[in-house]
């Protein structure tokens, strides 16, 4: 598994938007993504993700790792 860099989250939700799921609520600073029958939880803070927090929500959108970049 390659090593996951830290994103902001802007970038991160540029990469779900492209991925077709759209915005649908937001709840204090996590916003939720939705595509299909899948949910994604994307922490917006004015802070970078952790790798951690990164891989999580490449597993919610249902994508694997090379899928997400591209």
């Amino acid at each position: 598994m390659p090593k996951l860099p830290i994103l902001e989250p802007k970038g991160i939700i540029r990469i779900l938007e492209s991925s077709g799921f759209r915005f649908v609520r937001q709840k204090g600073s996590h916003r939720i993504y939705v595509r299909d029958n899948l949910r994604v939880t994307v922490p917006y803070h004015n802070k970078n993700l952790k790798p951690k927090t990164l891989k999580h929500i490449i597993k919610q959108s249902g994508l694997d790792i090379q899928n997400f970049y591209e």
